[in-house]
């Protein structure tokens, strides 16, 4: 089995889980291949010191940088966020310009992003980080395509992950696609995690995307929905149960949560429909009405619409077995 050695870069105030969750992956993975080697992991930090996480955790690399590619570039380069690529060293930012174009596979977690653009090294890609960050992201970097929805994000050698548990998610995208599916499976299920998330699953849910509706009947219409997916959703039957006009109801709920009502529901339904492809045995067919898509057709065109994978598929994913 070839090796694929993987380096981390860690730093003050970088977050800790964005360094252990994809390390716990990779070794899992060779582990589960029956090959310890598979993944060589390596940590470094600029000088080969200590580092403190945001939490005050104290990690003690393996070497600095500069040795840790002294005998040529890792397979997989691992670029960590945290607090500390608010203000990053400059030292760091001028080692990953050099030295990250000649890794195999870069990848970035959370913030690590940001270090990345600074770099120069996410100019022209599309690309995603912790949704908190984006716009900060978007607006300092131009040139970066920044997609604030997917918990990942693959372009060619460079994938980037959004906040913290993400990077568990990529890096089992990552180890699927080098050594199989029923190897990735293994560590997911060690980790007792889903097997993977679909790369352009949304960071989070409608009701949390969604600004919650200042007036109280707005407000209340946004918790009926998400309790009534199976419903008349229109725009004038939500209107209607508001008691505004259809043009105003429209215009007041955009304005209040950020979100127009349709894309709303769209959010809801899909968010309910997923639920109970994971959690029920309820057929296709019986999932598609109670989430008011009416027809599995329907709802399978919303599910490759959004997620990039058809509702059997997903249950196939992340149906639990408990169930």
């Amino acid at each position: 089995m070839p090796q694929r050695p993987v380096l981390v870069v860690l730093f003050d105030d970088v977050q800790s889980l964005d360094v252990t969750g994809p390390v716990e992956v990779f070794f899992g993975a060779g582990r589960a291949a029956g090959d310890p080697s598979a993944y060589p992991i390596r940590t470094a930090s600029l000088d080969g010191g200590p580092v403190r996480t945001h939490s005050g955790l104290r990690l003690l690399p393996d070497t600095s940088l500069d040795a840790a590619v002294a005998d040529g570039p890792p397979h997989t380069l691992v670029v960590p966020g945290g607090e500390g690529t608010r203000a990053p060293d400059p030292a760091l930012i001028d080692w990953l310009r050099v030295h990250a174009p000649t890794a195999g596979r870069l990848v970035s977690v959370c913030t690590g992003a940001l270090l990345l653009a600074e770099a120069g090294l996410l100019d022209g890609h599309r690309v995603t980080t912790h949704w908190i960050a984006c716009d900060h992201l978007a607006r300092r970097h131009p040139d970066v395509d920044v997609d604030p929805d997917p918990i990942f994000v693959r372009d060619g050698r460079l994938s980037t992950s959004a906040g913290v548990t993400a990077g568990i998610d990529l890096a089992l995208a990552l180890v699927e696609e080098d050594l199989g599916r029923d190897i990735a499976l293994t560590v997911a299920r060690h980790l007792v995690v889903f097997l993977r998330r679909p790369g352009n699953q949304a960071q989070f849910s409608a009701q949390l995307s969604a600004q919650t509706a200042r007036r109280e009947p707005l407000r209340d219409l946004q918790h009926w929905i998400s309790e009534h997916p199976g419903e008349d959703l229109s725009v004038d039957a939500l209107a209607a149960r508001a008691r505004l006009s259809p043009r105003h109801f429209a215009r007041a709920f955009h304005a209040e949560t950020g979100t127009p009502p349709g894309r709303y529901v769209d959010r809801v339904r899909l968010e309910h429909a997923r639920r109970l492809l994971e959690e029920t045995s309820r057929g296709v067919e019986e999932v598609a009405r109670a989430s008011g898509y009416g027809t599995p057709e329907a709802m399978r065109r919303a599910f490759l619409k959004t997620l990039g994978t058809g509702p059997a598929e997903y249950r196939r994913r992340f149906h639990s077995p408990l169930t």
